[in-house]
Formats: C-alpha cells, sequence, structure tokens
C-alpha cells in the first residue's frame, strides 16, 4: 500500500510567470516523483490551471512593511502549522526550474530534516573563506505540522527579517529561521546562470550544456526557461546565451 502523500507547494502572482509555468511544473512532477503527491498552489487566480492542482488563496499579510503584500515571505507563512492543512514531507519549488531527472531523492535525503540549496550567489567569496551559511530558496523542504518555530521566528523578528543591513534577501532569514537545515546535494541542483551558461566570452560561441547528474536547473532572475530555449541576444553581452534546445525537451506540459 502506498505511504501519505508528500506534499509539493508553489506560489503565483502578478503576470510575471502565467498559468502555463504551474501546469508545466504540476506536469513535470507527475513524471519525475514516483509516489502519491499533493500539488498546491497559492494564487489568486485559478485561470488556465489544469486539474488535479489545488488552490489556495494567499494568506493575510502578517505585518510585513517591506513590500506589497503577497510577496516572497510568503515563504516563511507556509511554515506555520496546519497552513492548507498540509502534513508531513513539503517541498517548495519556485516556478522558474526545470525538473530533468527523478526527484524522489528530495524526499528520502535526511528524512524529516530541513533542507535547503546552498546559495550559488556567494560563491566567489569561498575563494578566502567559508562558503557563507546562506540558503536559496526556489527548492527548500520542511515537515509541515512541525514547523511552527520557523513561522513564529519569523513573527518575533520580523523588523529583522526585512532589514536588508542584517539579511539581504527572505530566503536569508528562512536559513537562520530554520536553525537545522542541510544543504542538497550540489549536483542535484544546479544553476543555469552560474553552472551552465559558458563564462564570458565562452557564452558568445559555446552553447550550454545538460548538466550531468542534475535533478532541477534552476533559473533565479533572468534568463527564464523559455529564453533558454531560444537563446538571448539583448542585453549585456557577457549575459548572452545560445539556444539550448534541450531544455524544451523537459520544460513542456
Amino acid at each position: 500500500m502506498p505511504g501519505a502523500p508528500v506534499n509539493i507547494i508553489c506560489m503565483k502572482w502578478g503576470t510575471r510567470y502565467p498559468s502555463r509555468y504551474v501546469n508545466i511544473l504540476y506536469r513535470s512532477i507527475g513524471r519525475h516523483l514516483h509516489r502519491p503527491f499533493r500539488f498546491v498552489c497559492l494564487t489568486d487566480s485559478s485561470e488556465g490551471l489544469v486539474d488535479g492542482i489545488e488552490i489556495h488563496p494567499f494568506p493575510e499579510n502578517p505585518g510585513v512593511t517591506q513590500a506589497r503584500w503577497p510577496n516572497v515571505f510568503l515563504k516563511l507563512v507556509m511554515t506555520r502549522d496546519g497552513f492548507a492543512n498540509l502534513e508531513g514531507p513539503t517541498l517548495f519549488l519556485d516556478l522558474d526550474l526545470v525538473i530533468l531527472d527523478d526527484i524522489d531523492c528530495f524526499f528520502d535525503y535526511q528524512p524529516g530534516k530541513n533542507c535547503i540549496i546552498h546559495n550559488w550567489i556567494e560563491r566567489r567569496k569561498q575563494i578566502l573563506r567559508k562558503r557563507p551559511d546562506i540558503g536559496n530558496s526556489s527548492i527548500f523542504r520542511f515537515e509541515a505540522g512541525k514547523s511552527q518555530y520557523i513561522y513564529d521566528t519569523f513573527l518575533r523578528e520580523m523588523d529583522r527579517a526585512q532589514d536588508r543591513s542584517i539579511f539581504q534577501t527572505e530566503q536569508a532569514f528562512l536559513t537562520y529561521a530554520m536553525k537545522e537545515r542541510y544543504w542538497w546535494p550540489e549536483e542535484w541542483v544546479r544553476s543555469f546562470k552560474f553552472n551552465v551558461r559558458p563564462p564570458f566570452p565562452l557564452n558568445l560561441i559555446l552553447a550550454p550544456q545538460k548538466p550531468t547528474g542534475a535533478k532541477f536547473l534552476i533559473f533565479h532572475g533572468k534568463p527564464d526557461p523559455p529564453d533558454a530555449v531560444d537563446g538571448v541576444t539583448t542585453g549585456k553581452i557577457h549575459h548572452k546565451v545560445l539556444p539550448a534546445p534541450w531544455v524544451a525537451e523537459y520544460w513542456k506540459e
């Protein structure tokens, strides 16, 4: 008999990412996760979303003043016990990512623990010292029903959470609020910008190649997945991306 479903949760507001992104993520999970799952999308519009996606409204603003609500601090609010009736292993996924291979390992790894990406943005600082303990919240897992302490820390220290001189991003505060957390294995989660797009000037003559062993390819910021498929020629020359048509083999409904 199959066990209790695991949870996948994402969020969508505004016009940056249309419903297609949510549908592709949902279909990709269906192809690459071989166990029962709930797929919950926090959104204010169900228009265009396919059957099987559970819609949950945005919760009330708990007091965030840094930006218009809803915003990325939803990632802290969803750790509240009882949120969306979630219970058990819960994997948050940003919409701007591509699933390249089976992802059951993201529920088998460090069971019951908080897991998050070790942020690439700070990788240059490793040259002279240890890599900073800052996560990237494009993919993180928590134990719904046992993570209230993360939300309580957010409520208690909301002013600090929004102070960019202390925590530059919401994901830096999330990493801190998790207290104990584990980094996903590096080879499982790769950044398109930092690990796949060739560095300048090689990006002018070499196309991005699929990373060996990767389960997820993260498109944080720009470009987005369809941009990678077609290539990017506008903007700064060191951001140019030659077409990577292999991305379309994975980023599809």
